[in-house]
This record gives C-alpha cells, structure tokens and sequence, in this order.
C-alpha cells in the first residue's frame, strides 16, 4: 500500500468513526415534544361562556350646574366623550364583555366580581350562540368571584380539579374572549404558586405567562387533564396587553365562595384579628427557628378572638388549622376560609416552646360591624367596608371607604358607584368612618342630586347621587 493509500484509509477511517460516535450521541439526547393541545380545546371549549353587560356611567346633569362648560361637567361628572351632559333624563350606556364558564347542567356560571359589577343587564352567550340573560346570584369582592344563573337545562358542565395538585412548570391552557375575540385559545405553564398581590389579602393567586388580556377575566384555567384549576382574573402590564404575568384566582378558593353565594348569597369569612409580618432569616435565628418561616404576629388587634385565646404580640404562627404557614401572606387566606364558631387548633412559637392552642373565628363582616358601632343596614343603596390603612396610604388618600355591595336599582347604582370604588366624600362632606357616613347620609336632599366623590382605578370621579326616584 502506498504512503497516499494510507493516508486516505486513514482519514476515511476517522471520519466514520467521527460519524458514528455523533449519531450514537444524538440517539441518547432527549428529544422533547410539545403537547397537542387540539383535543384539550376542543372538549372544553362548550364549557366556556361569553358575557356582556350594560352599564350607566353617568345621567341627567341637576338644573344648578347650568351654565357650567361641558367638558368640565363630564370631568365632573365622569361621562365619557361626546355625551351631552345637560340633556335631562338621559343615561350613559357602556358595554363591556368577559368571559366565564359553566359548573353546572342547570345554569350555574362562575365568572369575576369586577366583570359584572354595576351591570344593569348581563347576557351569557354559550358556545352554540344561544344567548341568556343572566340573574346575579351572589358576589364576593375580596375573591373578585361572582355566580351567575341562567334559565337553561342539560348544559356541559366543566369539569373542577383543584389546584393542589398544580406544580410550577405544568402546562396550563386558557380560553376566553381578549378584545372581544370569542373562544380564544391561549396557553404557558405555571410561572409561580401562592402569588400575594398587594390589593388582594385573601387570594394567593397561581401565576403564569398564558396571554391574557382584557375579555379574558372571569375565563377558565384548564390543566393538562381538561380541569379548571383557576378562575383568570387580572394582569400585569404597562401598556394594557400581555407580558406574561397574568394571575388566577385558584379553583379551590373559588368553588369555596361559589358554595357559599349558592347556599346564602353572600360570603362568610373567618377573622381572627391579628396583624402578621415574615420572619426573615436573622428574625428566625433570635426567636429559636432553624429556618425562615410562620407569620410573626405584630399586632393584636383589639376585640377579637386573637384577644379572647390569649394570643401575644411576637407569636409566630407555625400552622393553622394543621395547615402549614410557611410565610405570612400564608395565613389570611387560610383563616378567611376556615368555618367560623367552630374549635380550630393553631400551633405557634412563643418564646422558643411550642404551644398548641384551640380557638374559634368570629365572622369578618361581624367584626367590620362591630368595630364601627353599626349593624349591616344599606346607605344609599350600597355598603361600605373600612379601608386598610396601607392601602389608604398607597393612594394618597387620608380616608375613604371600600364599596363592598351595590344594590340592584338602588341610588348608587343609579349614579354608576361600582363594587369596589373608594368612596371619599358625599355633598362634599369627608366619608372617614362608616359612622360619619350614616350621619351625612341622614341629612341628604330628595329633591336633587349631590355630588358623590369617588376613587376608581386611582383616578378620582365625581358622580351625581340622588335618592330620589
């Protein structure tokens, strides 16, 4: 064999051998498929509804603001562009859409607080497009849940999983209506699990990067298995699209809320009146914990049953209700769905020993009530509930109230006050308590309107409340 022969045969030899050892790598790796995601949303698409409401956002401006320019009227009163504020007799109406979806065969529809909230009408179009108009069963603002029915038999009812089982990273698939886009199909994976929002104590809410927008709220979040796992509710973003941070309100805790507004029409929630902060690392060292974790009480408040069982500023809350409280955001809404009058056991860390103690919750609107020296009667055809002070302080607001219930055809409704507004003076007179609320609403005209100031959105509007018919 020449020297050229041998220097071909080998290079042939280690270009095969390369070769070899290439495709015996590529075999080993992996390969990694994305799901298929047609038959999911096929079946749970007909579990899926359209809702549209009506709203007034304003009406008839009173005979003493005449002569006032209208654009400064609509400020003023918060009508959109291009209403004419001094036709008398007249109402603004706005349609709005969202989404929702059918837990059971005989009507029963789950959907978000906020997407009907102030609605005159709400019509549900199902996915055959037979549309209904929808009765408000109940609605609970703190979980942003309300319950609809409408008058229709042998519906498809989805199917309800729980989000316990979720784990970050699972793929997770949403269907809705963004901008007015019906059936919608979206999908990601759970980002994060346990997510406390600033505005929302009692709601840890399962986040993820499925794109969400505007019509999509009150929509199902479906896992891999066909079951609704979360109720879609809000998003984070500048510019009013999706950037991948949308949160949901768990199944768990909203099916809890729809059983309540089913059997009663209103939420009970447990209150337990305590203040809580984390326990950062250097924290835990000083009270005896290896680790990090619990909720540190802060403050007890006065009143309440934390007083009655004896509990301390400076326990740490290890578990509830044998339930683990791994950080403080952990426990409200742990004790915002436990069952009030009933022996729960709480475990705690009190000057290094453990103790085990047994305590009833009281109800939390009982104790709002309470607190305000004032029972659950209706003002001016909404109620009221005390603003927590940090979030007072987050809107630059020295007080106000948080609209909790605004009642059908009532005088609130009728000057556009939502659930969930600020309510900040009346007849320019400053609302600070529930009490000073009672006493200006005495004296209040029936023969005109007064202004109503209000924040909504932290944007200030002022709208027109008369409690003459």
């Amino acid at each position: 064999m020449t020297r050229n022969h041998s220097l071909i045969f080998s290079t042939l030899f280690l270009w095969l051998a390369t070769l070899a050892f290439s495709a015996q790598a590529v075999a080993k790796t992996p390969v990694v498929m994305l799901p298929d995601f047609s038959v999911l949303a096929e079946q749970s698409s007909p579990v899926v509804v359209n809702i549209s409401t009506t709203k007034s956002v304003g009406q008839s401006i009173p005979k003493q603001f005449k002569g006032i320019p209208d654009d400064m009227l609509r400020f003023f009163f918060g009508l959109p562009p291009g209403a004419d504020p001094k036709k008398q007799g007249s109402k603004q109406k706005v349609r709005s859409l969202g989404s929702g979806f059918v837990i059971g065969s005989d009507g029963y529809i789950v959907t978000n607080n906020h997407v009907i909230a102030g609605a005159e009408d709400i019509v549900v179009k199902l996915s055959n497009r037979k549309e209904y108009k929808a009765k408000l069963v109940g609605t609970d603002v703190r979980t942003d849940i309300a319950l609809l029915k409408i008058d229709a038999k042998g519906l498809k009812a989805a199917k309800i999983g729980s989000n316990k089982t979720l784990k970050v990273g699972q793929w997770v698939l949403a269907i809705g209506e963004p901008f007015g886009l019906d059936y919608t199909v979206t999908h990601g994976i759970v980002s994060a699990l346990g997510r406390s929002l600033p505005d929302d104590t009692y709601v840890p809410f399962i986040q993820t990067d499925v794109p969400i927008n505007p019509g999509n709220s009150g929509g199902p979040l479906f896992n891999m298995s066909g079951e609704v796992v979360g109720v879609n509710s809000q998003i984070y973003s500048k510019g009013g699209g999706s950037v991948g941070l949308s949160f949901s309100i768990p199944i768990d805790i909203a099916m809890h809320v729809v059983k309540q507004l089913k059997k009663q029409g209103k939420v009970t929630r447990g209150y337990l009146g305590v203040s809580v902060q984390e326990v950062p690392p250097g924290l835990a060292k000083s009270f005896g914990l290896k680790e990090p974790r619990g909720a540190l009480i802060a403050e007890v408040l006065p009143d309440s049953p934390a007083v009655k069982y004896g509990l301390k500023d400076g326990d740490i809350i290890l578990e509830f209700d044998h339930k683990k409280i791994k950080r403080s955001s952990d426990l409200p809404p742990i004790v915002g769905t436990t069952a009030i009058n009933e022996a729960i056991p709480l475990k705690l860390l009190r000057q290094g020993k453990i103790k085990v103690i047994s305590i009833k919750l009281v109800s939390l609107n009982k104790a709002i009530s309470l607190a305000e020296g004032q029972d659950e009667e209706l003002l001016m055809g909404l109620k009221v509930a005390p603003m927590p002070p940090e979030k007072l302080k987050e809107l630059n607001l020295p007080f106000g109230l948080l609209v909790t219930e605004v009642v059908n055809k009532g005088a609130a409704q009728r000057a556009g006050i939502r659930a969930g507004d600020i309510l900040v003076s009346v007849n320019f007179q400053s609302v600070s308590s529930i009490k000073v609320l009672r006493e200006i609403a005495k004296k209040l005209p029936k023969d005109r309107a007064v202004p109503v100031r209000i924040v909504r959105d932290k944007r200030s509007v002022f709208l027109p409340l008369s409690l003459g018919k």
